[in-house]
C-alpha cells in the first residue's frame, strides 16, 4: 500500500514536502499553494498517503494539517532493506556507504555536541557557542574552536556578550586539535563561521557529524569609531542569532540525515 501510495509524481511531492517540514507538519492549503494542486485532487492524494501508512492529519481549528507518519516511514524502510545483501552489508563490500546502515535513520532525541569552528575563535565562534547555549539549552551543548586560534577572546565581542547578560567567564580562544584528543565531546555537528573557512583543510571527526558552512564577515577587521565597531558586532551576532534560532527548531527527530543535510546548508544560504 505504500509503495502504490508513492507510485505517482503529485503524491511523491507531497510526501517530500511533509517529510522536510518534520512532526509538526503543514497545512493541507498550504500545500495546495506550494504545489499548485486543486483542493480536490490534494484531498485524493493525502487520502491515499494516509492509507499507505505515510501521513497523518490532525485538525486544529478549521484547518487540517499532514505530517509525515514517521513509525510508517520506518517500516517501509526497514521492509525496503530486511533482505539488504542478504543481511550483511559487508559481504557486498557496501559497509560504510550507508546503504544499508542506520546512520541514515532519523536522529534521535538526544543532547547534541555542536563545534563552531572560525580562524581565529575569537568573535565568530565565540558568539555563536554563546548563543546555541542559550537557545538550545537542554538540547545542544556548543563549543568553539579555532584553526589559528588568537588566544584571546576579542574583548568587542566580550562586551556585547555581557551587555546581553551572557556568562563570559569560562569563554577562550582555543585550537580546534583540542576537539580530537581523547576524551574530548564527541560531535554531532560542526559549522564554520568564517567568511574563507570553507576552503580551510579540516580535521576528521571523529562519529561522523554532520556539517555546513556559515560564513559572516568577520567583526574584528571593523574600523571606526567605538560605535560604529559596537554596531558591527551586533550586526554579526544578529546574523548568528537568525541562523542558529532555525537550526534549534529543526525537527532532529523526524529527518533523515540526507533532508536534515539540505536544511543545514539552506541555513548557511540564508540571506544575511
Amino acid at each position: 500500500m505504500a509503495l502504490t501510495a508513492l507510485a505517482q509524481d503529485v503524491r511523491l511531492d507531497i510526501f517530500r514536502l511533509l517529510v522536510a517540514e518534520g512532526r509538526d507538519g503543514v497545512s493541507a492549503g498550504e500545500i495546495a499553494r506550494r504545489l499548485r494542486v486543486m483542493p480536490s485532487t490534494l484531498s485524493h492524494h493525502l487520502a491515499h498517503l494516509e492509507r499507505g501508512g505515510l501521513a497523518v492529519s490532525r485538525r486544529v481549528h478549521r484547518q487540517v494539517f499532514y505530517a509525515v507518519d514517521v513509525a510508517g516511514v520506518r517500516s517501509l524502510i526497514g521492509f525496503l532493506t530486511e533482505d539488504c545483501c542478504g543481511g550483511r552489508p559487508d559481504l557486498c563490500g557496501m559497509a560504510g556507504r550507508g546503504t544499508c546502515e542506520t546512520a541514515e535513520r532519523p536522529m534521535t532525541d538526544k543532547v547534541f555536541n555542536v563545534l563552531f569552528l572560525c580562524t581565529g575563535n575569537s568573535c565568530r565562534s565565540i558568539m555563536a557557542e554563546s548563543i546555541l547555549n542559550r537557545l538550545g539549552q537542554g538540547r545542544f551543548m556548543a563549543y568553539s574552536a579555532g584553526s589559528k586560534p588568537s588566544g584571546n577572546v576579542n574583548p568587542h565581542a566580550l562586551a556585547l556578550l555581557r551587555h546581553l547578560n551572557y556568562p563570559t567567564g569560562d569563554l577562550r580562544s582555543k585550537d580546534w586539535t583540542e576537539f580530537t584528543e581523547p576524551g574530548a565531546p564527541q560531535m554531532d555537528f560542526v559549522f564554520t563561521v568564517c567568511d574563507n573557512a570553507a576552503g580551510e583543510s579540516c580535521p576528521v571527526w571523529p562519529g561522523r557529524p554532520m556539517s555546513a558552512h556559515w560564513g559572516v564577515p568577520d567583526p574584528a577587521e571593523a574600523t571606526g569609531t567605538e560605535a560604529e565597531i559596537g554596531y558591527i558586532f551586533h550586526d554579526v551576532y544578529r546574523m548568528l542569532e537568525r541562523r542558529i534560532d532555525v537550526f534549534c527548531n529543526l525537527p532532529m527527530a523526524a529527518v533523515d540525515r540526507l533532508t536534515l543535510q539540505k536544511r543545514l546548508d539552506a541555513i548557511g544560504a540564508r540571506p544575511q
